[in-house]
């Protein structure tokens, strides 16, 4: 089995703006799939989908001249990207047209056979929102939106120490109100 070249950040980025296609295979190869989930919690058809993470890579190699990573970091990017794409697609005429003309019958038997749990559905958000603010924003933002605790850190202007502290309590305290 070939060894596959790891990149850090900042050499993947240049490798980029270089317009080096083995530097976008290894993005491709490492980053799909957690971008067809942050598009897939948005468009719940999985063909669409997949339609919208090959749009969001297209996104990605086109624009990479304008990522800038005094902004934030490379995935933070392009999960914004994959995030605007499927609300555009929502949005879109096409979509709206398609969602009418659907028959009924087309969307009972998609949800029957759905594997995917829905968090709303287990009540597990609304466990969350009764915690106390502190440790709600924390797992919204972490759990729920895929902010790294870095990420969160520098976005609520906290200590790193403290927010691994309050996800630590916060999720120690979630555990015991869904054993109750």
């Amino acid at each position: 089995m070939p060894e596959t070249e790891k990149y850090t950040e900042e050499e993947l980025v240049t490798l980029l703006k270089q317009r080096q296609q083995s530097a976008f295979s290894y993005l491709y190869d490492n980053y799909s799939g957690a971008l067809y989930n942050v598009i897939l919690a948005i468009v719940p058809d999985r063909d669409l989908a997949s339609d919208v993470l090959q749009e969001v890579f297209v996104k990605i190699w086109r624009q990479c001249e304008s990522y800038d990573s005094s902004k934030g970091r490379l995935f933070t990017w392009m999960m914004n990207i994959a995030r605007n794409a499927s609300i555009d697609m929502l949005r879109s005429k096409n979509y709206q047209k398609s969602q009418q003309n659907r028959e009924l019958t087309e969307t009972v038997y998609q949800n029957a056979g759905s594997s995917v749990t829905n968090i709303d559905r287990i009540g597990l958000r609304k466990i969350v929102h009764s915690l106390k603010e502190d440790y709600k924003v924390l797992l919204e933002l972490s759990y729920f939106e895929g902010f790294t605790q870095d990420e969160i850190s520098k976005m609520l202007n906290i200590p790193l120490g403290t927010v691994k502290t309050r996800l630590r309590s916060a999720l120690l305290q979630l555990r015991e109100l869904v054993k109750n």
